[in-house]
Order: C-alpha cells, then structure tokens, then sequence
C-alpha cells in the first residue's frame, strides 16, 4: 500500500505569478496551521501577511484559505481586507454553500465575474496590484457551467499584497512517472476502473485526488472503500 501526499498545486499561468507573496493554497494552509508561520520568529517558517489579499478560486480550500487570512488580518490588529475572486458568480462555486455562508459571515468577500489576467509588482518583485476584466456567463462548458466570457474592455486593477490561488491540485507525479505502465489521462490523472479503482496495471489500485476525484476526504474514503472491497474478492477468489 503507497499514501502520496497532495497533489501539485495548480496556478493560473499569468505573467507576474512569480513575484514574491504569491502562495499556493496548500502552501498557505500548510504553513499556517500545521508549521506556526503567523507566530514567526517562534516558529522558523514565516508568512506575510497582507493588508490586501486577494484569494482566486471558487471552491472549499479558497473559502478555508480566506477565512485564515482574514483571522491573520485581524489578530495583527489590521484592516480586515480580504477578497474570493471567482469567474462565474455564486451559484457556480463548487464550494459548499455553508462554507459560503461562513467566509461571508466573517467579512470576506465575493469578487464575482472576475478573472484575474497579471499580477504587478514593484522594483523589488513583491506583488502590490492585479490587472483584471469582467466577465459574463456564456453557455455550458464541459462541465456543465456556463461558461465565464471575457469582457472587452472591462479591464480593471484591484489593490493585492498577498495574493492565494486555490484553483485545484493536478495529480502527484511522483508515482506516475516512476511507473509509465500506469495509464494516465490528459491531465495526468490515473485512469481506473470506476466499480473496483483498479488501474491498468493488475492488482494496483487508486483513489483521491490522483484519480481525478473532487478533494474532499468523503469522497476518498468511498473510492478507498471500493477499491478494499474488490482486493478482498480477488483474494477470496484465488
């Protein structure tokens, strides 16, 4: 039996996404609650803090990694400033509609329409500004949404000394490229058999985030659940 940490963090692709104060979401989340960043030089990891933050992404790990941020905002003693920017607009957001709830009720708030295009920075290359357009909903991509359309000329720039993206993990390659015989898909994730999680490779079975599954624990647990049940069968059947 292999457990493989998260996956790789997945990024926008924008110019300006290397400047300093830039973090992944787990990146954040990690340094945070499990090294004690905030409570530097206690802890030996910082994490700046900033009096803009601005998070991109619509899911559950955006609304956690706002809600922190804010928290971090507000025990400095400063502004609280924390903003979700998302492309589509609420009824679109993957995450929970709770977890919605709760960062609205602690004063994040709800950029919608908006994509991000660059992120600026200054002489020293630490992010200060985003350049941005509005959007508007087209028709249903492939998964179902409506598709966020790209304004022209709706180009716009938000205050950001901190910015999180929180836009998905991509599949841990750890795995995959020490085993090519693994059938992958084109976004690199394991492709398995949907009733038993077995992958291409006999006996070698898969769950969570490297199958392409949508990150909660719930789910898994389900795929873990499966994947115990056919091993057990296959066991008994020898």
């Amino acid at each position: 039996m292999l457990g493989l940490v998260e996956g790789t963090p997945s990024f926008l692709g924008i110019p300006g996404e290397n400047l300093c104060n830039i973090y992944s979401a787990n990146e954040f989340l990690t340094r945070v609650n499990l090294m004690g960043a905030y409570q530097f030089p206690k802890y030996h990891t910082p994490v700046h803090i900033g009096k803009h933050t601005v998070v991109i992404g619509g899911g559950n790990t955006a609304m956690d990694a706002a809600r922190v941020a804010l928290r971090l905002q507000k025990i400095k003693g400063m502004n609280p400033d924390t903003s979700i920017l998302y492309r589509r607009t609420e009824v679109e957001m993957p995450a929970r509609r709770l977890e919605i709830e709760h960062a609205r009720e602690e004063g994040v708030q709800l950029k919608l329409l908006v994509k991000p295009t660059e992120f600026l920075g200054d002489a020293k290359g630490f992010v200060q500004k985003m350049r941005c357009l509005a959007c508007e909903l087209g028709e249903p991509d492939s998964s179902g949404r409506r598709r966020p359309v790209e304004i022209v000329g709706s180009a716009f720039e938000l205050d950001c000394d901190m910015a999180i993206v929180a836009v998905g993990l991509k599949a841990n390659t750890l795995l995959t490229r020490g085993t090519p015989e693994l059938a992958t898909d084109e976004y690199g994730d394991l492709i398995v058999d949907p009733e038993t999680m077995e992958t291409s490779v006999k006996n070698v079975y898969a769950g969570g985030d490297i199958v392409g599954g949508e990150g909660t624990v719930i789910e898994a647990m389900g795929m873990a659940k499966k994947a115990a049940e056919a091993i057990l069968k296959s066991f008994l059947e020898k």
